[in-house]
Formats: structure tokens, C-alpha cells, sequence
């Protein structure tokens, strides 16, 4: 499946008001997030870190949500997964072929 795939499959399934498009994915971008982080925290607070694979598929089930809203977001705002994802690579390579990947700054 690619990304484009992805996010037209995911689309069909976005329930919320148009007057509250990119806020209202925002905010679920941003608990999902949270409890992705959450499953992370109680592993390494109650198993000493080691992810088992139960664990592992909890956590992946949660990114799955995280892109979800993240798909939701830039349908939003006229994007494609796809170009995101490309956009993404355009912008790593670069600082790393220019040694930047450390430091601060979005434009570095």
C-alpha cells in the first residue's frame, strides 16, 4: 500500500466538522502522540524498557492512529502523503549531505 493509498482508504473514514479541518486532526494527532509515548513510558517504568512483541503491537497499533491524523492533516491542506513523505526525504538528505542534521531550526 502506499501512502496516497493509504490516506484515500483513511479519508473515508474521517468523521468531523469541515469548519474544524487541520484543527480538530491537530488535536488527536496530538493525543495519539501522547499515548504513544504513554505505552513507552510504562514499559521502561514497569519492564525495565524491554518491549516485548505484545508490546511492540500495542505500540504499533497507536502509530497507526498517529498516522491516521497525520493523513487527516494533510488532506486539509491539499497534500498528498506521498509528497509529504518526499518533501520529508528532500529536506533530511539535504542537512545530512550539508552536515546539518545537529543543531536547531527548521531551514538549517
Amino acid at each position: 500500500m502506499t501512502f496516497n493509498e493509504y490516506q484515500e482508504a483513511a479519508g473515508k473514514t474521517a468523521i468531523y466538522p469541515r469548519k474544524l479541518s487541520i484543527v480538530y486532526p491537530l488535536i488527536g494527532l496530538a493525543g495519539e502522540t501522547g499515548e504513544v509515548a504513554e505505552k513507552v513510558k510504562k514499559i521502561i517504568r514497569d519492564n525495565d524498557g524491554i518491549f516485548d512483541e505484545s508490546e511492540k503491537l500495542e505500540i504499533a497499533k497507536e502509530l497507526g492512529d498517529v498516522l491516521w491524523y497525520l493523513s487527516a492533516i494533510a488532506a486539509d491542506m491539499g497534500y498528498r502523503l506521498d509528497d509529504i513523505a518526499r518533501l520529508n526525504i528532500e529536506k533530511i538528505q539535504s542537512r545530512h549531505e550539508r552536515s546539518f542534521l545537529h543543531g536547531n531550526g527548521d531551514n538549517r
